[in-house]
C-alpha cells in the first residue's frame, strides 16, 4: 500500500483566522498527528488540503 509522505514543505507559517499553514495548508494540531493517521483520514486531509492551498494562494494574491 502506497503511503502518503507528509506534505510539508518546510514553510510552517500558520496564519490567519483558521490557522493553516503557509506551505502545506495544515494546522498545527494535524501536523502533529499527521504520523498516527490512518491511511482514509491521510487521503481525506489531502483532498482537503488542495482547498483550502487554493484558498490561500487565492487570497493572498489579492
Amino acid at each position: 500500500m502506497k503511503q502518503h509522505q507528509s506534505p510539508c514543505i518546510d514553510i510552517c507559517e500558520f496564519t490567519g483566522p483558521k490557522r493553516w499553514c503557509l506551505g502545506c495548508g495544515r494546522t498545527r494540531h494535524e501536523c502533529e498527528i499527521w504520523k498516527e493517521m490512518k491511511p482514509y483520514a491521510r487521503n481525506r486531509l489531502m483532498n482537503e488540503l488542495q482547498k483550502r492551498m487554493f484558498q490561500i494562494t487565492d487570497k493572498r494574491s489579492e
